[in-house]
């Protein structure tokens, strides 16, 4: 992974607003990847991603008892939440490359879980714990598009 950079939030409302941002530059089919610790912050990340989409960002919560919740927006989203998955093969029964491989955008939290399942490309984020009201963001990308999508949120950023 390369073009890797840091935005660091001390609010909620800072993570809204740096979702929002990630969702202007989204396209059809895209991928991202949370990886981080309970409590990190990863489904505010995904809530925020989902309003600037403009879905119902209420109605995003986390799937973790159904590994998938979708979600009707400008570009429909697919949100996976691994946390409770015992055998890789229960994503795949669900139809998992079909879901990721979609004109749906797809955020896949715990994606660490998937192992050396991951998909071939996409945008990750890894979301560090701080303190109490803060979480570190580092955004790195896997394949030449997800490359260009972080230079655009770097700038975006104006890091």
């Amino acid at each position: 992974m390369k073009r890797a950079f840091k935005i660091t939030s001390n609010s909620v409302n800072h993570t809204l607003n740096i979702g929002k941002v990630i969702a202007k530059y989204l396209k059809k089919g895209d991928i991202i990847c949370l990886f981080g610790q309970l409590g990190s912050g990863k489904t505010q990340l995904v809530k925020s991603i989902a309003a600037g989409l403009d879905a119902k960002s209420q109605e995003v919560n986390s799937p973790s008892f159904v590994l998938l919740k979708q979600y009707k927006a400008k570009i429909f989203l697919n949100h996976f939440d691994l946390y409770r998955l015992k055998k890789i093969k229960e994503i795949f029964d669900l139809g998992f490359d079909e879901y990721i491989y979609s004109d749906n955008i797809s955020i896949i939290e715990w994606a660490e879980r998937l192992k050396t399942y991951k998909p071939l490309e996409f945008l990750g984020i890894k979301l560090t714990i701080i303190d109490r009201n803060s979480r570190q963001f580092l955004f790195s990308a896997k394949g030449a598009h997800y490359q260009e999508l972080t230079k655009n949120l770097s700038s975006a950023f104006k890091l």
